[in-house]
């Protein structure tokens, strides 16, 4: 089965759809994806490494998870189908979070992100039994410990949750 990704202008417009399986090049182009940031009852940040498989940024601590809706599939839908297909995990009290986040980086082996990518907040309601293909392994963590990680050693960290996690803190949305 071809999981396809929604491509976008960019104004943000949908454009067509490309094969997930081959989308992200040294010439990305530009389209439709999600994060989420999952939080336990304790207040604690559900950080994931992703697995050693991945094509982009392999073993590399991320966020929660994160993924692409497909065409016709809202980004909750979305989230809410990967929340379960890389952890196991039910997610609650899902908000969106950064609905403008934007980024593009390179990898070191040359392949781009180049996404429009809403930034989701949730709580966990179940446990997690991880994908292996997805998640190396994950860790709960104090979310201002974590955003100390972030903001003193970017580099150890995804681009993405390494842009992210200080916005979520400007907003207010971390735990104290």
């Amino acid at each position: 089965m071809v999981e396809l990704v929604v491509l976008l202008d960019e104004a943000g417009a949908s454009i067509g759809t490309h094969d997930k399986a081959t989308v992200h090049t040294e010439s990305t182009p530009l389209h439709l994806a999600f994060s989420c940031h999952v939080f336990d009852e304790r207040g604690r940040i559900l950080v994931t490494r992703r697995s050693l498989d991945k094509l982009t940024w392999p073993g590399v601590w991320t966020n929660s998870f994160c993924g692409h809706p497909g065409p016709d599939e809202s980004s909750e839908d979305a989230l809410h189908r990967r929340a379960a297909a890389e952890l196991g995990l039910v997610v609650t009290g899902v908000t969106r979070a950064i609905p403008d986040f934007r980024y593009r980086a390179v990898d070191a082996s040359g392949t781009v992100e180049n996404e429009i990518c809403p930034v989701y907040i949730a709580r966990a309601d179940s446990g997690l039994c991880p994908d292996p293909s997805e998640v190396a392994e994950y860790h709960w963590a104090d979310a201002l410990e974590l955003l100390a990680a972030v903001t003193s050693t970017p580099w150890a960290f995804s681009p993405w949750l390494s842009l992210q996690l200080p916005e979520l803190a400007a907003r207010g949305l971390l735990p104290v």
